[in-house]
């Protein structure tokens, strides 16, 4: 799969052989990120956790994975020709790995984001060379009716533009990426007795389940804001987690959506200011430097690692990095 491959292996927009130690591509780079123990966070008497840094990848996202396996697989089949259009909404992450992606390979690609998301991630979708359209948000707030005016720019574009709509909510490519940042946690942790991620479209979730319940018992939990916990209660919210959820429950957390058995064993609500304030505490007690999902993630792991207690591993995933989120009031005096 592309820049998920191994060495040798031909994936989209490579070029050839390079020499060892040389990635062929910028494409090639996806994937292979370090894995870390936290320490001062962790209560005494806790579980060991462990946090996959994710913003080692080339967009500083787990979302490279994604757009990289959705490009592949669309093109493989055939639906996505050369030189068609791509278009998708976003939350900004996986607009700037699509535009990443597209940048390389050659596609046009038009993104519809909001002024809900970092100005940082939008101006990454715009630096990549994607055209982007602005749907504006009530008081910058994340709400179930944003995505509903977001799609229907999509739908406007695929329609004037013929343009290839990736889906990223049901598009199981993406399980195919985040399969191998599966096998990789596997590869680095000597056992995951947890593993737990906050939802936004469900794909990392479930591609990284698929791979641990089959490898052995993994408990796998969901994660969501309090202030929007569809999967813990039933109904959405406002709320200021990007990248999470959405208001609905993600058609790829549905085994028969997602054809890889079930995706989590239970789900579980955090605080999002405990987020926040742990997202400000991860940088000055760890070098952890993260925004308010990755934060969110290892908050949620902090409590599970509380529970399980000693002897156990709880393993989570830093999605990007806080580079993202310096505009904002996350990192403010």
């Amino acid at each position: 799969m592309v820049g998920q491959t191994g060495a040798g292996q031909a994936g989209v927009g490579q070029a050839g052989v390079g020499h060892a130690g040389v990635a062929p591509s910028v494409l090639d780079a996806v994937g292979g990120t370090p894995m870390v123990r936290l320490g001062r966070v962790v209560p005494a008497g806790a579980a060991d956790v462990l946090v996959k840094l994710e913003g080692a990848n080339p967009t500083g996202s787990y979302k490279d994975r994604m757009a990289t396996a959705i490009v592949e697989g669309a093109r493989a089949r055939g639906e996505l020709r050369p030189g068609r259009r791509v278009v998708e909404f976003t939350g900004g992450s996986t607009g700037s790995s699509l535009a990443f992606v597209c940048a390389v390979v050659g596609h046009p690609l038009s993104l519809v984001s909001s002024d809900a998301f970092s100005p940082e991630k939008l101006r990454t979708m715009r630096a990549f060379g994607a055209e982007l359209t602005v749907v504006p948000s009530r008081e910058g707030r994340i709400t179930p009716d944003l995505f509903v005016r977001m799609r229907a720019e999509v739908d406007r574009i695929v329609v004037e533009q013929d343009a290839f709509w990736t889906d990223q909510f049901h598009n199981a490519d993406a399980l195919t990426g985040y399969a191998v940042l599966g096998r990789e946690i596997l590869a680095q942790a000597s056992s995951v007795d947890v593993f737990c991620a906050a939802v936004g479209t469900g794909g990392m979730l479930a591609g990284v389940a698929g791979v641990l319940h089959e490898a052995g018992p993994t408990r796998v939990v969901a994660l969501e804001p309090a202030s929007s916990p569809t999967l813990t209660a039933g109904r959405g919210g406002a709320h200021r987690v990007e990248g999470t959820a959405t208001g609905i429950v993600p058609p790829l957390l549905v085994p028969s959506s997602s054809g890889s058995g079930r995706a989590h064993d239970d789900a579980r609500a955090v605080d999002e200011g405990e987020a926040r304030a742990l997202a400000r505490r991860l940088a000055r007690d760890e070098g952890l430097f993260v925004g308010t999902s990755s934060a969110l993630n290892i908050a949620g792991a902090l409590e599970l690692a509380a529970e399980v207690g000693p002897g156990r591993t709880v393993v989570t995933v830093a999605v990007d990095t806080g580079l993202k989120y310096l505009a904002g009031d996350l990192f403010g005096d």
